[in-house]
């Protein structure tokens, strides 16, 4: 009975709860760390406080526009500028209002106004409703918010163009025409986005009123992707726990990557986390290659989730071909053929097959394919297909998706589709 009740008094996590010996600061690895100190991005970081220094002064600094690709560090500075000039502010009794917005998250008018409205105001959200107000009604109420407490607001716009491409662009245009409404208080946009070529979508005036100055934010190459891992390594890890030749690794393996610190950084975290599983005192290189498949897992696993419908079923049915075979090749016109019997069985739209050629284009795009076009002398060209996965890193991923689970279940149990026998189940 004792040995029962010890039983039933345990936890699972006291075994893990063991003074950490990898890692003194775990968050520093994140991509929503702020750190002080930014290597390779003075330059930027100066520019953006001269822009921004009029604040200081009660007057409006000009809009910007930041491009650059992702994990550039646009989004980190950005925050680390307002913070730095609230501070400031604060210290010389200014008022300034800081406001981050990140629009894949919040891509409607209404929502961009209720978060500005937060800035301006902590009974906003006990005055306006999350939704349900005309969007001319918000706009009045902003303006008056705006108005009774004074001083000047700083938002961002994280990917900017998400909102452009949801929305339109006239919210920024009456975003940007908001100065001219308003008397106690003036706002400045800075916009950030990874689409050098989203400015081209807006209307003239839009674009002249957020462009009014414009940086960008070249990618990081391995030297100095090291640095920043360096850096924030001392922040993260206790001394002596990593070997050099990770951070070099981590390194060399992101600026392949066209220069993502964030995945340098991901890449560093995840292989310090293996190797404390392991129960190791030192993170070595090795932990670096194990870090990389399963961060290559959990990409591959993204995108196969996120595909469209269609996509899916066209996948699915290349799966079951080379499931179905000796040889993994196989031709467009037998994928087709296996895809419109998904299709019929399913319920879903059939595609012609020429879509779904450029389907097949794509998925060869996103790397779960290889697709090589071959000539066959006369009788003209054909594309040859066959999977890009391992298949035992498939089957863990398509069993946790409805779609493939039903398509691949219908095989088995039925003889809808001829004599397959589908080898990755």
């Amino acid at each position: 009975m004792k040995e029962s009740q010890n039983s039933s008094d345990s936890n699972i996590f006291d075994s893990l709860t063991h003074k950490e010996r990898i890692f003194k600061n775990r968050e520093a690895l994140s991509s929503t760390y702020i750190p002080l100190y930014f290597p390779h991005r003075e330059e930027e970081i100066n520019n953006i406080a001269h822009i921004l220094k009029p604040a200081l002064h009660g007057s409006r600094p000009s809009n910007i526009l930041i491009y650059g690709q992702t994990g550039t560090g646009k989004t980190a500075i950005a925050k680390f500028i307002c913070e730095q000039i609230t501070k400031k502010a604060q210290s010389e009794n200014k008022k300034i209002h800081t406001s981050y917005i990140n629009c894949k998250q919040t891509n409607t008018p209404y929502g961009i106004l209720s978060n500005i409205g937060k800035t301006y105001s902590k009974e906003w959200e006990k005055q306006i409703p999350s939704a349900g107000w005309r969007i001319d009604k918000v706009y009045s109420k902003l303006k008056q918010k705006a108005n009774e407490n004074g001083g000047i607001a700083i938002i961002v716009l994280d990917e900017i163009d998400a909102l452009v491409s949801k929305s339109g662009d006239d919210i920024l245009y009456h975003l940007t025409g908001l100065n001219s409404d308003l008397e106690n208080s003036k706002i400045s946009i800075i916009g950030i986005s990874n689409d050098v070529k989203f400015t081209s979508w807006l209307d003239p005036r839009v674009k002249s009123r957020l462009g009014e100055e414009a940086l960008a934010f070249s990618p990081y190459n391995a030297p100095q992707i090291e640095d920043i891992l360096y850096n924030r390594s001392k922040i993260a890890f206790y001394e002596n726990v990593v070997e050099p030749l990770v951070i070099s690794y981590c390194s060399s393996k992101a600026a392949q990557e066209h220069g993502d610190v964030r995945k340098a950084l991901d890449l560093l975290r995840i292989s310090a986390e293996l190797a404390e599983r392991e129960e190791r005192e030192i993170v070595t290189a090795k932990y670096v290659n194990l870090a990389q498949n399963v961060m290559e897992s959990d990409q591959v696993r993204n995108i196969i989730s996120t595909l469209p419908i269609q996509h899916k079923a066209t996948f699915a049915s290349i799966i079951i071909n080379q499931g179905s075979r000796e040889k993994g090749q196989q031709t467009t016109g037998e994928v087709y053929a296996t895809y419109t019997r998904i299709c019929n069985k399913f319920k879903l739209e059939e595609l012609s097959q020429r879509r779904v050629g450029h389907i097949i284009s794509e998925l060869d795009m996103q790397g779960l394919i290889h697709a090589k076009i071959v000539s066959l002398g006369r009788q003209g060209r054909t594309k040859f297909i066959n999977l890009a996965i391992d298949t035992k890193q498939l089957k863990s991923i398509i069993q946790n998706d409805s779609l493939f689970t039903d398509i691949f279940e219908e095989i088995v149990k039925s003889n809808k589709f001829g004599s397959m026998q589908l080898r990755l189940i």
